[in-house]
């Protein structure tokens, strides 16, 4: 065990089947052309959950079905996906296949209906194919199909690589693992969620807690991510509990509690960021830096407002230091900001020093907005709150990919 600042150990290859008494797996079911497109993570015995899932008003079927059943039952034993469709805007139809999908899946697991999560993503406004769901869960307990990594590919769409991770944190002289792995590349703009996220720990929580710990959390991540201004019809991002590893309960008087925070809060910003990565035809990942705020509200407004403007993302892919697109955005969503309290920092270079253009080497500036990752830090006013924002730069890709996204 490592002795880091939050005392946690990164696991880079883990994912939501690392912790004790998980694993996961996918296959290919038919929902797509080739590639996996119906996966699962099982717990071995019943999890306490919790949930967060998108604000869109055609909120889809399986999320309605999961939300539900998390806010009665609280905990699930099964989390089953599929990608390719997304069984949104499918009215009562739509919503009684997600119910057979999840009690299919509660039959193939043996486990009571009420305690399988689901989840999908792909098209809006198309049916599920449910000969390939009945197929899919009637392979869930095959042997050739439990690997973990094929769980992280089965739950992609227009996403360029899996994303997922692992923590491990000492919890009562004992190791609690926490895993994750999440899908998002597109139509991503998340309040109360990411496209799909998808934790996991073998720590002793309950629900009420958990809940609280996860809304909080994605506040300051999955929330703070964007690559192109639109919030889905199908983000949802649950955690479940299993208690595999027999600590204390943890809750806020716990000693270890911040610890576990800090470790909780590592996966869900490493997903995130992910996310924000491999946003579609991305070529840069966008770091956002508010300070300066009055309230953490605006900080985060602010800064998610910078990577949510098409004009600085466009700028960015271009690798135009263009700074009057970063001090109009602040000005679009932060309307009391007083202009020469405003101080910008592109790639580490001052481009606006209260409120005017600041004198810099342009060539130079250009040179360092080639590399991938872009750091942009705005002082907003005098207050003492801040935020981090992640995104991605809007390219000519992005366009193609959505021009066809059906084909």
């Amino acid at each position: 065990m490592n002795t880091t600042q939050h005392a946690y150990k990164v696991i880079e290859a883990g994912d939501a089947a690392s912790p004790k008494g998980f694993s996961s797996g996918g296959m290919h079911a038919g929902l797509k052309k080739k590639k996996r497109d119906f996966g699962w993570i099982v717990s071995e015995v019943p999890a306490n959950a919790a949930g967060v899932y998108t604000v869109n008003p055609f909120k889809a079927a399986p999320l309605k079905v999961t939300e539900q059943t998390v806010k009665i039952h609280q905990t699930l034993r099964a989390i089953v996906v599929n990608s390719g469709v997304a069984n949104s805007c499918t009215g009562p139809k739509g919503y009684r296949d997600a119910l057979v999908m999840r009690s299919k899946a509660a039959q193939e697991l043996e486990v009571p209906v009420n305690e399988v999560a689901i989840a999908s993503t792909g098209v809006i406004g198309t049916l599920l194919p449910m000969d390939a769901i009945y197929y899919g869960c009637s392979k869930i307990k095959e042997a050739a199909y439990q690997n973990s990594q094929y769980f992280n590919e089965a739950i992609l769409t227009t996403d360029t690589t899996a994303k997922h991770i692992a923590v491990e944190v000492e919890i009562d002289h004992q190791i609690v693992t926490i895993g994750g792995t999440a899908k998002g590349s597109g139509m991503i703009h998340p309040n109360m969620a990411t496209m799909l996220g998808f934790m996991t720990t073998d720590a002793v929580i309950d629900s009420k807690h958990l809940q609280r710990l996860l809304k909080e959390v994605v506040d300051d991540t999955f929330n703070m991510i964007t690559v192109d201004g639109d919030t889905s019809t199908n983000d949802m991002v649950l955690v479940l509990a299993n208690g595999k590893v027999s600590t204390n309960p943890l809750t806020p008087e716990h000693p270890a509690w911040n610890q576990f925070k800090a470790a909780f809060l590592k996966v869900a910003k490493h997903l995130a960021i992910a996310i924000a990565k491999d946003g579609e035809g991305a070529t840069k990942l966008v770091k956002v830096k508010v300070n300066g705020a009055p309230t953490k509200t605006i900080a985060g407004q602010t800064a998610k407002g910078i990577i949510s403007s098409n004009l600085v993302k466009t700028a960015l892919f271009g690798e135009d230091p263009n700074v009057g697109r970063l001090s109009s955005a602040i000005g679009n969503f932060y309307p009391n900001v007083r202009p020469n309290e405003v101080n910008i920092w592109l790639c580490g270079t001052l481009v606006v020093n209260n409120g005017l253009p600041a004198d810099f080497n342009e060539s130079d500036l250009k040179a360092q907005m080639g590399n991938s990752i872009i750091d942009i830090t705005a002082t907003i006013g005098k207050g003492k709150y801040e935020q981090e924002a992640f995104g991605c730069d809007l390219s000519y890709d992005y366009v193609r990919i959505n021009a066809s996204y059906r084909t």
